[in-house]
């Protein structure tokens, strides 16, 4: 990643990923030799504690952050998060070009039909995405809403656990942020990084994001589905979704079951993104899907993917281009955390504006 003149030695972020099901924490250093992972961990969340991407529990999440920053040993203050859910709203839109001053104020009255929500109600963002294939005296935007209350109560946890923070950013911006970090950025891909409770998706064509959304599916509905349907507890089924244990042989029918039904929501999300993309890009080929989140480690979902939309599927491994060392981290754990910690290394390779 290449940073700008004005930020190239700013201090890094440490990066905040507050699921439905768990808190992860991921510091990076930047060294001569590229960017080093500093630190990493994670904490899994009480049922119920957040939903939907808004925290219910403001007093848990607090106490648990508190916990991972001293457990990691991580000095570092200046933070940044991400978010997602329904509190987010992201819309691409055409616009007559227009310098920036113009835009600025264009802006708020041209959000007003996109977001279900007043204006005076949440924090509006956007970005000039525009490309090769935007037509001459217009220009792409990418517009971000996200609402106030929600945006709030994170930054007023984050305060009372004596952190600074420094930058908001959105989970589908964070995962192509760090899929670009460590992979070429002139492929056309289709980012799907499926978390307890909510899938982002991104399309995103030579560094530019063409398509970005969230879905409420997640792999927290094959928990309370086996829960329920095998009669376990919480953490049997957490171990039987993830294979820790075998299952036993009453319940490996059941199980297939649950698994293809979430396959298949997953599917219908990744179609409609990838439908949207043909008719609105024809020109742009897609090259793959790329696959990361705690609810990909499902096996046999790449092979679905592959077999249903007829593009390659991979597995995303945010720490490829990163360099780690073993004696403080240990390999075996890195590899298994990787695939849910893709948006909070995108996070943490940001530099602090502050």
């Amino acid at each position: 990643m290449k940073l700008k003149p004005s930020l190239a030695n700013k201090q890094l972020v440490v990066a905040l990923d507050i699921g439905s099901y768990s808190i992860k924490v991921c510091e990076l250093k930047k060294s001569p030799k590229g960017l080093k992972l500093a630190k990493l961990g994670s904490a899994i969340l009480p049922a119920g504690v957040v939903v939907d991407g808004e925290i219910q529990d403001t007093e848990t999440v607090t106490n648990i952050i508190k916990n991972l920053f001293k457990n990691l040993k991580i000095k570092n203050k200046k933070v940044g998060f991400s978010i997602s859910g329904y509190s987010i709203i992201l819309k691409r839109i055409n616009l007559a070009l227009m310098n920036g001053q113009d835009l600025d104020n264009h802006i708020y009255s041209e959000a007003e039909q996109y977001i279900p929500f007043d204006v005076s109600e949440v924090y509006l963002d956007y970005q000039n995405i525009s490309n090769v294939s935007t037509k001459e005296g217009q220009t792409d935007i990418m517009l971000v809403a996200a609402r106030k209350e929600v945006v709030d109560t994170y930054l007023n946890i984050l305060q009372s656990a004596n952190l600074q923070t420094v930058l908001v950013d959105v989970d589908a911006f964070a995962l192509e942020n760090s899929y670009e970090i460590n992979c070429l950025p002139e492929n056309n891909v289709v980012l799907v990084d499926i978390g307890a409770s909510t899938m982002n998706l991104n399309i995103v064509s030579g560094g530019t994001s063409l398509y970005a959304r969230d879905a409420s599916v997640g792999s927290g509905l094959i928990t309370e589905q086996i829960k329920e349907r095998c009669e376990v507890s919480s953490e049997e089924a957490e171990n039987l979704k993830i294979g820790a244990k075998p299952p036993q042989e009453e319940f490996r029918e059941v199980l297939e079951e649950i698994f293809a039904d979430f396959a298949n929501e997953c599917l219908k999300e990744v179609q409609k993104a990838i439908d949207f993309h043909k008719i609105n890009h024809q020109d742009v080929n897609l090259d793959k899907i790329v696959l990361s989140g705690g609810g990909s480690k499902i096996e046999g979902l790449d092979i679905f993917f592959n077999k249903k939309t007829n593009l390659p599927v991979e597995y995303f491994y945010p720490f490829a281009e990163v360099r780690t060392d073993d004696k403080k981290i240990d390999p075996k754990y890195l590899k298994s955390i990787g695939p849910e910690m893709a948006i909070a290394m995108g996070m943490a390779s940001r530099p602090s504006p502050l």
